[in-house]
């Protein structure tokens, strides 16, 4: 799947029907995709570098994560009510994700 750009879609601004609509936010939605499987493959990462299975759930960096998409959000004109909600299930999720990928990788060896 290849990034689209913003020449695949209208601009929010010059969409005159729910078609254009639509078609702007299924654009963005392959782009997220493609952005969170990124994401994920830093999971892999950590779950591979992480030597302590405790250190998978690190209650500071998820707030100081938290933190810094809400000041990155305020910045880009993203609502904070948006944006945090998401972040924090985002987060949760991939902690899940990490602890099962931690747990196989120790189990291989």
């Amino acid at each position: 799947m290849s990034v689209t750009n913003a020449a695949d879609r209208p601009a929010p601004a010059d969409c005159m029907s729910m078609a254009e609509v639509r078609q702007g936010v299924d654009a963005l939605d392959r782009q997220l995709v493609l952005l969170l499987a990124e994401r994920q493959r830093y999971m892999d990462a950590a779950a591979r570098i992480k030597q302590d299975r405790d250190a998978v759930h690190d209650a500071a960096r998820i707030e100081d994560v938290v933190a810094k998409v809400k000041a990155a959000a305020r910045e880009a004109g993203l609502s904070v009510e948006i944006a945090e909600p998401v972040w924090r299930l985002l987060i949760d999720r991939c902690i899940a994700y990490e602890f099962g990928v931690w747990d196989a990788l120790r189990q291989k060896a």
